[in-house]
């Protein structure tokens, strides 16, 4: 049987594959990164303990003439409080700018474009407690505000499914929205940027196990500075920062299930090319 993790860093590598021609045929822009981060106090439901992972990540960002490609693929290693588990979660996302395929512009108030968003998250973890094998298909329209950097609104449908220990056939969930939105502003004229995202992401029906899942909110947000100048690298080529996670009712867990609140804050570093 081929190894689930290697399964999704071919898939990774794929999509990157697949966007570079689109990139290359428009020559706008791309931006493909690796990173780690590390934290002391992340959570996981049915897990009263703070558990320490380190993680580390590809990234890819590129604009073509009709949208733009987002690809990250985490690899996150945890510590005995989780029993040492492995997992690789890859997400996809795929923006539609509907003005540049129209022709037309949609400006109003705040906002500078409309898009339409669609992807997908796959993910797998070793861990004998429950072995996440998550797939989620992501579809809805997004508005681009008008902002220094970017500030992206979607609201999306989420097709889930899993096949987690103890359960034969892979379950859906019922069919849910999230509203999503996603950041990367720089501040003023320094080599900072505030970046993140914010989903609120709605109840999804009964869980694989028959109990039932609540609404979830999963925040992210890091303030990172550019040590370019440092090492005589080109700007934004390595970038140190902070972040903080809040993620209340991780995975469609109840409040009161141990381990479904995390407010992990981390330290970041990228190197892009």
């Amino acid at each position: 049987m081929q190894n689930p993790m290697a399964i999704l860093a071919a898939s990774a590598f794929s999509m990157l594959a697949l966007c570079g021609p689109q990139q290359a045929m428009a020559a706008d822009w791309s931006d493909t990164s690796i990173g780690y981060r590390y934290g002391t106090r992340y959570a996981e439901p049915y897990n009263s303990a703070d558990i320490k992972k380190s993680i580390l990540n590809v990234t890819h960002a590129s604009g073509y003439k009709y949208g733009t490609n987002f690809m990250n693929l985490d690899f996150l290693m945890s510590d005995g409080k989780d029993a040492n588990a492995n997992e690789a979660y890859l997400l996809y996302r795929h923006t539609l700018d509907i003005g540049k395929v129209s022709g037309r512009e949609f400006k109003f108030g705040p906002v500078r474009g409309l898009g339409f968003t669609a992807g997908l998250d796959l993910n797998t973890k070793n861990d004998p407690g429950y072995g996440s094998k998550k797939r989620m298909f992501v579809a809805g329209p997004t508005l681009m505000l008008d902002v220094p950097g970017f500030l992206n609104v979607s609201l999306v449908a989420l097709w889930e499914s899993n096949k987690p220990v103890g359960v034969a056939e892979r379950y859906s969930y019922d069919t849910h929205a999230m509203l999503n939105a996603v950041w990367g502003i720089p501040v003023g004229s320094l080599p900072l940027s505030f970046e993140g995202y914010l989903n609120y992401i709605a109840a999804k029906g009964k869980n694989e196990y028959g109990g039932p899942t609540s609404a979830e909110t999963n925040l992210e947000m890091m303030l990172m500075y550019d040590a370019s100048g440092a090492l005589s690298l080109p700007k934004n080529s390595f970038r140190l920062g902070l972040q903080y996670q809040y993620w209340r009712n991780k995975f469609g867990n109840p409040h009161n299930v141990p381990g479904s609140l995390a407010k992990t804050p981390m330290v970041r570093a990228e190197y892009h090319f």
